[in-house]
């Protein structure tokens, strides 16, 4: 067990504790354990305990944001619960599963229900004009794209390696897409902090990356 494993079963006890609002519930540890062991399976290089550990604390930057703060820290916890590089339904399939566990786990009905729909918004991460916990998941999801240039080129690197069984030509044509698209959005980050301090870096290491792709 890690000292980040340590520290995110204790954020988990907390954020699942506020989010009963004081109606017990079964004890946490299992919930947050099999969090973890699906974070950390083999297939993953990015998408890792190390990835929900920087999301939560981008959460806490934009806390003041959110209408619901722990109903975004849950939904960051099980955003890429399920997370297969080779299928395209891991949102969906994350969504489901914290439908199944947050009720048992003693979360009331209408938190599970945001929860699940925060992170089927991972998908597109276009929250709507006003969703304040929408804007705050999805930016701090993305603020791996405003890293500084060595740890922008981790994150490239990681999500090569996940996707190792694709081809160099055929990651090369998707990656770029997806850089084109995430370019091509008025805003990449909702929240005013984001759109302070994130957008402008993001987008200069977004070109970077296409550039060295040769698009």
């Amino acid at each position: 067990m890690t000292d980040t494993d340590d520290s995110l079963r204790a954020r988990w006890r907390e954020t699942l504790t506020r989010a009963r609002g004081g109606a017990p519930g079964p004890d946490p540890a299992p919930y947050a354990d099999n969090l973890l062991a699906r974070w950390a399976e083999p297939q993953r290089r990015y998408h890792t305990t190390a990835h929900l550990a920087a999301v939560l604390g981008h959460i806490d930057t934009l806390a003041g944001h959110a209408t619901d703060p722990d109903a975004v820290r849950l939904a960051a916890w099980f955003h890429d619960a399920v997370y297969r590089p080779d299928r395209s339904e891991n949102e969906e399939r994350s969504a489901a599963l914290a439908e199944r566990a947050l009720p048992e786990a003693g979360v009331p009905d209408d938190v599970t229900a945001e929860v699940a729909r925060l992170v089927r918004l991972t998908v597109t991460h276009d929250p709507a004009d006003g969703d304040a916990d929408g804007e705050v998941l999805c930016d701090a999801d993305l603020a791996i794209l405003a890293a500084p240039p060595g740890p922008y080129a981790a994150y490239a690197a990681q999500v090569r390696e996940e996707y190792g069984f694709v081809p160099d030509e055929a990651f090369r044509e998707g990656r770029a897409t997806v850089l084109r698209q995430l370019l091509g959005l008025p805003r990449l980050f909702r929240t005013p902090y984001g759109a302070e301090h994130w957008e402008s870096r993001a987008r200069r290491n977004l070109l970077t990356e296409s550039e060295l792709l040769g698009h």
